[in-house]
């Protein structure tokens, strides 16, 4: 076959392939066109998904009649003063969306400049223009896109439902959203309620705020500040706390120059930062927002512009793993609010109301009080009262020792640390403190878990992990490819002050344990060793897989659930707690302390 030239509709159905691939992408595309034109407000309707309908109406500065008849034409833009391609500063620059959208749908365009006397109009119909006409509209542009890709039917074919679009689309204006708090966005279409995300005020706290008003109030609550600077690249934005996660990595929300991009390198260093304190199943929820020179980064390396290229990769990824963890070290103590708050709410009053309409009565509880205050078998025809969470804790029967609560004089001087004074010990595992204006609920164990984590780092960063020699060595039996992969690591083992050598086929000697830990069950830690050793990726750091040892090692050296403290010894691992880094969540994520406030206890017996 011949080569011949591709006619100039065949060209722009190929470029809309690219350009276009769901409706979502013609969003986008619209969405950032009105942010360029310095539009302070947008709204999106859609309908069918934005397979019937996609409209967007923006206040920004309009087009004149000339710029609007070469809109449309491919490769004509306003954005490339210079035709400079390594100086980017605007979120398009191609000229190919509304070319690429004309030839696969019905696009019209009304748009007026402030040195028009009027508005201009102009239609796309499946790759035909027509001419600009006058119109009527306000400053600003409207463009609506209707039966997308009925020029190319079987496109239609790979798109889901309406509801699975319109999600999309949602999510398009989300991120867009999220980088320019300054610009109010409203969202309306058969698939959704309309939401308006009003303008924000300047700065880190109008980020925020906006942030809030797309993440939830609960991102809000558990926002850590991030920033950082090195060589003209500037890192801001705000992480939520560890023990405030997601089963998902969807939460990650990562902009360059304010571009919204999903970039494999920043989400592996932000997996990364958060590495110590999050375990294998949970992921962090991150706002980021890189800035730099537009000459240090490529945003031409991918068709939707949806991933960027660093000029100098190591030093983004350097700054941005060094400005998290700084971020998280600051608030190292502090434990996300979604564990009080939960805590509360399990004790709140249900919404049910009690039969014959009236509010919850204690008498007709479940958990109703004998004369001696124990509580009494409930009745069948009982009103819900406590949620269920919260009734199983009363409904206990008789006192028993079992409780084995451990009370602990007061100790005034301690009340205005900020984990308090301890008052008691509970089922041996969790110490209650008394705060100023709270109470505190500590995990003993997971507590001393972090605290034994960040001794051995800061061990190991020194000199290495001190041993101490057993005097009859530990004979541990494996599976013959456990002792193998345990020996091959006998080296970085050996760092951490556990020395292992061979023992025959199928088992290893345990010679030495780290000091740090005391006395500890060495068979069970080499298995659960063994265990993660096999899990690694060859590729893992060296680093992370000491940091995974140094976990499962701390696991096994500190205060196990079940051990009674002394009032010296609690009060003494709540000071530890707060001169340690990340004293915050242990090793796997999990929160080490719940706070309540005492305004929260005070609403919940009726007091406020």
């Amino acid at each position: 076959m011949p080569v011949r030239q591709l006619s100039e509709a065949t060209v722009n159905r190929i470029a809309a392939g690219e350009v276009v691939e769901r409706p979502a992408s013609v969003v986008k595309e619209l969405v950032e066109n009105a942010l360029d034109a310095g539009a302070t407000r947008i709204e999106i309707v859609t309908d069918g998904g934005g397979r019937r309908l996609i409209r967007v109406t923006d206040d920004g500065d309009g087009m004149s009649h000339a710029d609007l008849a070469l809109a449309v034409d491919r490769h004509a833009t306003s954005k490339l003063a210079d035709d400079d391609l390594l100086d980017i500063r605007t979120l398009g620059f191609r000229g190919e969306a509304l070319p690429s959208i004309g030839a696969v749908a019905r696009l019209s365009i009304t748009t007026r400049h402030k040195n028009e006397p009027h508005a201009w109009a102009i239609a796309v119909d499946g790759g035909d223009k027509s001419a600009v006409k006058p119109a009527a509209l306000g400053d600003g542009t409207r463009i609506e896109v209707r039966d997308l890709f009925y020029a190319t039917p079987a496109r239609l074919k790979f798109l889901k439902s309406d509801r699975t679009e319109g999600e999309a689309i949602r999510e398009v204006v989300r991120r867009l959203a999220m980088s320019r708090p300054d610009v109010a966005f409203t969202l309306a279409g058969e698939e959704r309620a309309p939401v308006t995300w009003a303008a924000a005020l300047p700065g880190a706290s109008g980020q925020l705020a906006r942030l809030a008003d797309i993440l939830g109030h609960e991102f809000h609550a558990n926002a850590v500040a991030v920033h950082g600077e090195r060589n003209g690249v500037i890192v801001a934005g705000f992480a939520a706390l560890p023990t405030h996660t997601r089963a998902n990595a969807l939460g990650q929300y990562l902009f360059v120059n304010g571009r919204p991009v999903r970039d494999k390198l920043l989400i592996g260093v932000v997996r990364g930062a958060y590495a110590d304190y999050l375990p294998r199943d949970r992921h962090p929820i991150v706002a980021l927002f890189v800035t730099l020179d537009p000459r240090e980064v490529d945003v031409n390396v991918h068709p939707a512009k949806a991933e960027v290229r660093f000029r100098d990769p190591g030093l983004v990824r350097a700054l941005l793993i060094t400005s998290l963890r700084q971020a998280l070290a600051r608030e190292s103590q502090r434990a996300a609010t979604s564990g009080g708050s939960a805590t509360i709410a399990a004790f709140r009053p249900s919404s049910i109301p009690a039969s014959g309409g009236r509010g919850w009565d204690w008498r007709r509880s479940p958990a109703r009080p004998d004369s001696r205050g124990f509580p009494l078998p409930a009745h069948g025809n009982a009103a819900i009262g406590f949620a269920e969470a919260a009734q199983a804790a009363f409904a206990v029967g008789d006192p028993s020792a079992d409780a084995r609560v451990a009370v602990v004089d007061s100790a005034p001087d301690l009340i205005d640390r900020p984990l308090g004074a301890a008052r008691a010990q509970v089922h041996e595992t969790y110490i209650v403190a008394q705060t100023r204006d709270g109470i505190v609920i500590v995990d003993q164990h997971a507590a001393h878990e972090r605290i034994v984590y960040e001794r051995m780092k800061a061990a190991l960063e020194k000199s290495g992990v001190a041993s101490q020699l057993l005097l009859i060595p530990e004979i541990v039996e494996l599976d013959e490819a456990d002792v193998e992969r345990v020996l091959a690591r006998a080296g970085e083992l050996a760092r951490y002050g556990l020395a292992i050598e061979p023992f025959g086929p199928g088992a290893v000697a345990v010679r030495e344990t780290p000091s740090l830990l005391g006395e500890i069950d060495a068979r069970a830690l080499v298995r659960d060793l063994a265990e993660h050793i096999a899990e690694w990726d060859e590729a893992l750091p060296l680093e992370r897989r000491l940091m995974h040892v140094a976990a499962t090692m701390a696991c096994y050296g500190s205060v196990r659930a079940g051990r009674r403290l002394k009032p010296e010894e609690m009060n003494a691992l709540l000071r530890e707690m707060e001169a340690t880094p990340n004293s915050g969540q242990c090793n796997h994520g999990r929160p080490t302390y719940v706070e309540l406030k005492l305004s929260d206890i005070e609403t919940l017996f009726g007091r406020r």
